[in-house]
């Protein structure tokens, strides 16, 4: 179950990310929801996207790997 639960965590990962990336106005009001005492802009969302991908990227390589 945990790893299928990491997989999940993978792709969830992969999917906001690529949004962020292709179509940040779509993620835009949410980001403005959640940052809600900051203004949310494209460049935010975009960051937050490649920010995104860097950690899936990382948790990919540590199902390769396995455990510690």
């Amino acid at each position: 179950m945990d790893l299928f639960a990491q997989c999940m965590i993978v792709e969830v990962c992969l999917a906001f990310g690529m949004t962020g990336l292709f179509w940040p106005e779509k993620l835009l009001p949410v980001f403005e929801v959640l940052m809600f005492p900051w203004v949310a802009s494209y460049r935010m969302v975009r960051a937050h996207s490649v920010a995104t991908l860097a950690l899936s990227l990382i948790l990919i390589l540590q199902l390769f790997t396995g455990p510690a």
